[in-house]
């Protein structure tokens, strides 16, 4: 189609607005996506299956920590890039997306951005290899939207700090080798630590019966008197600050993701749409269906603009928490929106794994409630329209 560019819709000529390395990483991910995991992924899904291999290739083609420097086995890349290797990912699956997501935004950029050069050097090089995976511990059990109340602590024990608490839906958990962890210490204040595997009294229970993310491992950290070495602590922050700064980078990657979700849809359905022939004609000649394919691409040719622009202000330095907010909230309703509508498409066949709709519904459900549910979402904005904040 007249429209496609490199195998995806751009209705808009966007990648006029790409270099070449951006075509050139994306068409590298889009190959080993193609390669590795949709053969798979269905099956993956269906049995509820993680794949732990898949760690060491998604860090042998970079998927983990693009952005981080070279020195530290990184990418060095711009966050277009970034952008555009999440989208790739998660048109194969959205767990998928998160294991290498949750990897680099929400371990590998705080172990960055507030560690030491002593951290810097242990963890981020076995992190971007894929030789070890972490997790990113925020939530607990009865705190997610306020995660200011959460009861997870430490206190300084002398050369050690004694750590006790839970997180829940933890993505990698099962899994990780290190969490990055956020605590409140003897004062209240947040503190965020690194914890390694081999701890004693450190546990990470698989969580089971999952209808969304099925091919990726969420688990559950639990610490029972965790003895952290002092020099695991993050010293460059302090407060809600940085956890706040970690899922601002992860939200930028989940807009540019949920991109790759819809597009996955949305030429599913046209494909379809132009196979399937009921009353002598493929059911793409009736209006109906055409105005469903019509507002489908519109909507993710909207998106695909909004992420352009935010990793344009990503690269520059500029780009807000609360623009970053609305384009995580705007681009994964959207994908949702156009999953259902392809399910609609494809009729009965809709629902089977033949083909991947219901598997990016499903999956699209997690995506839009974490990082910041889809109506806390609106609040920041709200927030940032009136300078009052509804959540408080």
């Amino acid at each position: 189609m007249a429209y496609e560019s490199a195998g995806a819709p751009d209705y808009f000529n966007i990648d006029d607005l790409l270099t070449e390395e951006h075509k050139l990483i994306r068409q590298t991910m889009r190959d080993f996506v193609k390669r590795e995991i949709s053969p798979n992924i269905e099956q993956w899904a269906q049995e509820a299956h993680f794949p732990s291999e898949i760690v060491a290739k998604f860090g042998e083609v970079g998927a983990f920590g693009p952005t981080i420097p070279v020195e530290y086995g990184g990418g060095g890349l711009d966050y277009i890039s970034y952008g555009l290797i999440m989208q790739e990912i998660e048109r194969g699956d959205s767990g998928m997306r998160s294991t290498a997501s949750v990897q680099g935004s929400l371990v590998m950029y705080p172990i960055y951005a507030y560690g030491s050069e002593e951290q810097r050097k242990k963890f981020l090089p076995r992190l971007a290899s894929g030789e070890w995976l972490g997790c990113f511990g925020l939530t607990e059990p009865d705190f997610g939207s306020n995660p200011g109340g959460m009861t997870t602590n430490i206190k300084d024990r002398g050369d050690h700090y004694l750590l006790n608490g839970s997180k829940m839906w933890i993505s990698n958990a099962p899994e990780c080798q290190v969490a990055v962890v956020w605590a409140k210490n003897e004062e209240g204040r947040i503190k965020g630590l690194l914890v390694e595997r081999g701890m004693e009294g450190f546990s990470t229970p698989e969580i089971h019966n999952k209808w969304s993310l099925r091919a990726s491992c969420t688990g559950e950290l639990v610490f029972d008197n965790v003895k952290v070495p002092k020099e695991n602590l993050f010293l460059n922050v302090e407060g809600l600050r940085g956890p706040l700064g970690c899922l601002d980078s992860a939200r930028y990657g989940i807009a540019w993701g949920a991109i790759g979700a819809a597009i996955d849809c949305y030429e599913s359905a046209r494909k379809y749409a132009i196979e399937r022939v009921q009353f002598d004609k493929p059911i793409g000649a009736f209006q109906l269906t055409q105005k469903k394919l019509a507002e489908m691409l519109t909507e993710i040719t909207k998106a695909q603009l909004l992420a352009w622009r935010l990793g344009t202000l990503k690269n520059e330095g500029k780009a807000t928490t609360q623009q970053i907010s609305m384009a995580k909230r705007n681009n994964v309703d959207m994908a949702l929106r156009v999953a259902r509508e392809a399910r609609q498409i494809h009729g009965g066949m809709g629902i089977t794994g033949e083909y991947p709709i219901m598997r990016h519904m499903m999956n699209l459900e997690s995506v839009i409630t974490y990082e910041g549910t889809h109506d806390i979402h609106l609040l920041i904005t709200g927030a940032d329209i009136t300078g009052i904040q509804a959540f408080k």
